[in-house]
């Protein structure tokens, strides 16, 4: 069975799915060891990882590919790739869409942001016109209906800007275009969450930053509201830039960091022991 379909498979099932958002192939890695059902490729962790570089569109699509090649590879879960804006107009889509399906992707996630697009929960946002934006999900749709094998995720910024009823019917048109998943970002309360639920028929995320807009609420209370996604897109390149840190100022003091892995686990983690056993197999060949 394909990603996409075991995708379509836990979107179809009962209940919420919690989602740790990874940066790169160890940290995919972790999250698929610890029980997750399925992870996002974030963004705003790959542009501070990969590039050292804020969340505002100076990542390239060939980057972003890139790196979740390495991811898809070494994970089965299904990962939903962050495709931004689409990087261009309809017809840069429909190549991002195919090209992020080649890449492993189980979806794809488009947004109406106007380029350079920003981080969901930081100031200075702007979103497309209506109709650019119906475009881009029109032309994601079509790709996926062309032969990317993938789900689309449409995302709607316009809560910042416009307001949470025009947020709620882009939604809408995102879906009525054939959307998979819909997300709208940074609802500011509560009530705000239960109405984006009650607004659209089709599976919805939930983005949780940790000091972002949007109120941290437990899974069972998410899954009440009706989300099927609950998606951490931040939690560990913050937990990862902490324990660095404090392991840095460790360091720089002359003590040993303490809470770190024993050697041993981190080497079988990195896959060591897995290839020394493969290794075994073919020692005594010829």
């Amino acid at each position: 069975m394909s990603s996409t379909h075991r995708l379509r498979d836990l979107l179809q099932r009962p209940g919420l799915r919690v989602m740790p958002c990874c940066f790169d192939a160890h940290s995919a890695r972790l999250i698929e060891r610890a029980g997750f059902e399925l992870t996002f490729m974030s963004g705003f962790a790959v542009s501070a990882t990969r590039v050292g570089l804020p969340d505002t569109g100076l990542v390239s699509y060939g980057e972003m590919v890139a790196a979740g090649r390495d991811i898809c590879s070494a994970i089965s879960i299904p990962v939903i790739g962050d495709a931004d804006t689409g990087y261009g107009n309809a017809l840069n889509v429909k190549r991002t869409l195919h090209g992020y399906a080649a890449a492993g992707f189980a979806c794809a996630m488009i947004e109406d942001q106007l380029a350079p697009k920003r981080c969901g929960h930081t100031r200075g946002k702007a979103v497309v016109e209506r109709a650019e934006a119906l475009a881009r999900v029109r032309a994601a749709v079509d790709a996926r209906e062309e032969g990317a094998d993938l789900l689309v995720m449409a995302r709607t910024d316009a809560r910042a800007t416009s307001g949470l009823d025009e947020a709620l019917w882009r939604a809408q048109a995102f879906a009525d275009l054939g959307a998979d998943i819909l997300f709208v970002e940074a609802p500011q309360s509560e009530a705000e969450m239960e109405q984006v639920c009650r607004a659209v028929e089709k599976p919805a995320m939930a983005n949780l930053v940790e000091g972002g807009d949007t109120p941290i609420l437990a899974p069972p209370r998410l899954e009440e509201l009706g989300f099927k996604i609950a998606a951490y897109p931040l939690t560990l390149l913050s937990a990862a830039t902490r324990a660095m840190q404090t392991a840095l100022a460790a360091l720089a003091a002359g003590t040993p960091p303490e809470g770190l892995l024993s050697f041993e686990a981190l080497r079988e983690l990195v896959g060591f022991d897995a290839y020394d056993a493969e290794s075994e197999r073919y020692r005594d060949e010829g």
